[in-house]
């Protein structure tokens, strides 16, 4: 047929778009390929010791012996039917004995205060030692790092000399090693230069430590209105992520700060409040694609006391974990040992519950090899195809999902350890091709 236009003309007209269209991909990376935690563990630094997660993990196990014991006891507790239970149960028992802490962070800030500076000297200095101890000996979760105090004006020097002292002590007792997931978190960030002066500060203190230029990554967390919507009426997230220059790898939300920030009463503040919903919203539009990951905050009800109470307890953060995770937020904060048992309850009974549909999806739409589908009353495209593989990676990563479960989609071990739909397209379409 004859066009209009010359192959010249087009790439003429189109090549304006050539470098938007570069930038744009730059910008939005898409998600990350590596394993996100689905909670960070919050501890205060005057408690920390290279082992603190196999103790959470026992002070978790205790807690569901004493308050759920069996699969029956489990179902009551979470208001869950009773063959769900007994899947979930028997994780959940597994999941606390081989890994009970995905993410763990020792804190300087709220879980640990305001202190005379040679006793956060003294508890940076030893944290710093456990955690190197922790590493030698094979003891750290996956994930791990240290809150800081913010960058306000009262505590910024503060905030830098705990993180001076501490990354110069584990630097020095681990020979130059940083443990894997390692990261800094940066409270009640308010304005850009916040992000900009911890930016600095690695950048000052890397070279001096032997460390590579950007080794040190940090963590932003949103509590104040002011992080959500600037004095411009702009959602302000993307700025204060842009200010750290790379290093921002994940965006938390402060639940309880926030929601004080935003004029609400305490009895009112929680999880599940339309504040947080639309904070998180902002986040979660403005950093979409971007690879930052997003994190929700944590249920400040503690499950101590009789079993009706811890029962209760339970429940209610399990509803705020699955409000979460249908929001698409799929990693939360953890206060509590015995919120472990909550938290990895809500997050594998929602993975176990959509296991079905997500397996009939997968694999019918890699069967047609990426051509449009319907199953049942739900229509797929690719992006939809993207979204179900990491359902099962998510789910895989956290033990809510077994290898056996994933491998019933028709996928291959090595094709869901790509962790890219397009290239087990491409793989399999090379394969229906065969040799020409």
């Amino acid at each position: 047929m004859k066009t209009t236009l010359s192959p010249a003309d087009v790439e003429r007209l189109a090549a304006p778009v050539r470098a938007a269209n570069a930038a744009f991909m730059r910008r939005y990376p898409g998600e990350r390929p590596d394993r996100q935690p689905v909670h960070t563990v919050y501890g205060g630094a005057h408690l920390f010791r290279a082992d603190a997660a196999a103790k959470l993990g026992e002070l978790a196990l205790r807690a569901l012996d004493e308050h759920a014991p069996d699969a029956a006891a489990f179902a009551r507790a979470f208001e869950m039917p009773i063959d769900l239970a007994a899947k979930v149960h028997a994780r959940v028992v597994r999941k606390l004995r081989a890994e009970p802490v995905e993410d763990l962070r020792i804190d300087f800030e709220d879980g640990y205060g305001v202190r005379p500076d040679v006793e956060e000297d003294g508890h940076a200095d030893h944290c710093a030692r456990e955690l190197a101890r922790g590493l030698g000996e094979g003891k750290l979760p996956p994930f791990i790092g240290i809150r800081i105090k913010p960058m306000i004006e009262e505590m910024r020097a503060r905030s830098v000399r705990t993180l001076d002292l501490f990354l110069t002590t584990m630097i020095g007792a681990t020979r130059g090693a940083i443990p894997p997931g390692f990261v800094v978190t940066l409270p009640k960030l308010q304005i850009p230069e916040h992000a900009a002066a911890l930016a600095d500060v690695l950048d000052a203190l890397e070279p001096r430590l032997g460390l590579a230029p950007g080794a040190i990554r940090f963590e932003i967390m949103v509590e104040q209105t002011q992080a959500v919507v600037d004095a411009g009426g702009r959602v302000a997230v993307p700025a204060l992520v842009e200010a750290a220059r790379g290093r921002c790898v994940a965006a938390h939300l402060g639940t309880y700060d926030y929601t004080a920030s935003c004029g609400i009463t305490a009895a009112h503040q929680h999880m599940a409040h339309p504040a947080c919903d639309f904070a998180k919203h902002c986040m979660q539009a403005s950093l979409a694609g971007t690879g930052v990951w997003l994190s929700d905050g944590a249920t400040n009800v503690m499950p101590v006391g009789d079993r009706a109470t811890v029962h209760a307890a339970w429940r209610l953060m399990a509803s705020h974990v699955r409000h979460s995770l249908v929001g698409g937020y799929y990693q939360g904060w953890d206060l509590h040992p015995a919120q472990l048992v909550a938290r990895y309850a809500a997050v594998y009974a929602f993975y176990l519950e959509a296991l079905p549909a997500a397996t009939a999806r997968l694999s019918n739409f890699v069967a047609k090899a990426a051509q449009a589908t319907l199953v049942g009353d739900v229509f797929d495209d690719a992006a939809t195809g993207q979204a179900l593989l990491n359902f099962f990676l998510r789910g895989l990563g956290c033990g809510a999902i077994g290898e056996d479960e994933a491998l019933a989609t028709g996928l291959g071990l090595d094709e869901l350890r790509s962790r890219s739909f397009a290239k087990i397209l491409v793989g399999r379409r090379g394969a229906a091709a065969g040799p020409h």
